[in-house]
């Protein structure tokens, strides 16, 4: 009873800190937008808060694996990045935008805790046996934010103001602090500096052929997915009668990774978690493509395909790194692995909104193209678990 417990807590601050995090990326848009009266401030602000997890994330990561209590840094780290939130907030209309710029960066920072932090430390909630359903069910806790953030967001700007929903936003991040203290400690490990530990991480990937592999698929797939998000308000303008709806193509493709989630943590795949990766890939690849014709019933077929890849993957990823990661570099390979992904969001975002306003077809052709070339991917060689570095 007691690791039952213990998996529900982690699941429910799991829930609560993604869809903070998914609420954090509209709302911030629309309070930028509604305070500053600039689209283009309104964008700067959620590539700040994106951008800087490429660095944040590997520093996050080594420090966890250091620490005795790794619960306890993750809270810091989660309250840390709520309290950003309504600092940015704040500075809004009150200080130069340059400040609030460099505001949103610095609590980027700590974003791949909500993620990759929060997930590597899954080995010691649900050990052995369990993990395999664990997995799916954290993955699942991705796609329950990806329905409920960006709708929080929206609903409470459209009824109580832009401003509230970043507070929502923080609100929800801070709900999970006190699930993240409670989590397990590890033995004390032997002193090395945190340098060291970033080292040795980036090495351990990068000669492990199949976290290499892994990494390489995923972040390619985000960053398709960057360029395509960037075209949702003109699919929506051009296809479905509003901007504002190529939004809701996100919440089908949500409900399909949710759905898909739902149905691989009551059956394990015959499929090789590695494969699924692939497979995964190929079916996000495929979403644009098939959007580029700019049907509506088309559109909501590439939505839900879209999903239906996202959702495995995921799961697929994170049984990846649990099986190839030691636990000494654990907790730094899932905020590297993450920082990653959300960088190559960001870049794939910031390139598809130029590229979309040339010719809309072009962009999601390329977002194509991006997904399929990293499902391919580039020969690596080595076996599949590097064990000395």
């Amino acid at each position: 009873m007691p690791r039952r417990y213990a998996l529900a807590s982690y699941l429910a601050g799991a829930v609560a800190a993604r869809t903070g995090d998914e609420t954090s990326g509209p709302a911030l848009m629309l309070a930028g937008f509604a305070l500053t009266g600039s689209a283009t401030a309104a964008s700067a602000l959620l590539a700040g808060v994106t951008i800087s997890a490429v660095v944040g994330g590997p520093v996050l990561g080594a420090v966890l694996d250091r620490a005795e209590r790794p619960g306890r840094l993750l809270a810091g780290a989660l309250g840390l990045y709520a309290g950003g939130l309504g600092v940015i907030l704040l500075g809004l209309g009150r200080l130069p935008f340059a400040a609030t710029l460099v505001l949103a960066v610095a609590t980027g920072l700590l974003a791949p805790a909500v993620a990759g932090g929060w997930t590597a430390q899954l080995p010691r909630v649900a050990p052995g046996g369990l993990l395999g359903r664990a997995n799916a069910l954290d993955a699942m806790t991705f796609g329950t934010a990806g329905l409920a953030g960006p709708a929080l967001a929206g609903g409470a700007a459209e009824g109580v103001g832009a401003p509230t929903a970043v507070v929502v936003a923080g609100a929800l991040v801070g709900l999970a602090v006190p699930a993240a203290w409670r989590l397990p400690g590890v033995p004390v490990r032997e002193p090395g500096s945190v340098a060291g530990d970033l080292v040795a991480g980036v090495r351990y990937v990068a000669r492990n052929a199949a976290l290499a592999r892994a990494t390489l698929v995923s972040v390619g797939s985000c960053t398709a997915q960057g360029v395509l998000t960037a075209c949702l308000p003109l699919l929506g303008e051009r296809c479905l009668g509003g901007a504002a709806r190529g939004a809701v193509l996100l919440t089908f493709a949500a409900a399909s990774a949710l759905l898909a989630n739902a149905v691989l943590a009551r059956r394990a795949p015959a499929l090789a978690p590695d494969t699924v990766i692939r497979v995964g890939a190929l079916a996000q690849a495929a979403a644009p493509a098939l959007a580029a014709s700019g049907r509506p019933a088309v559109l909501v077929v590439a939505a839900l395909l879209l999903g239906a890849g996202e959702g495995p993957q995921l799961t697929a990823l994170f049984a990846v790194r649990h099986r190839e990661s030691p636990e000494r570099l654990r907790g730094q390979i899932f905020t590297t692995g993450a920082s990653l992904k959300i960088t190559g969001f960001a870049v794939g975002a910031a390139c598809g909104g130029p590229l979309a306003a040339c010719s809309l077809p072009g962009a999601l052709l390329l977002a194509s193209g991006v997904g399929a070339a990293a499902c391919v991917g580039f020969p690596l060689r080595g076996t599949r678990s590097a064990g000395r570095l």
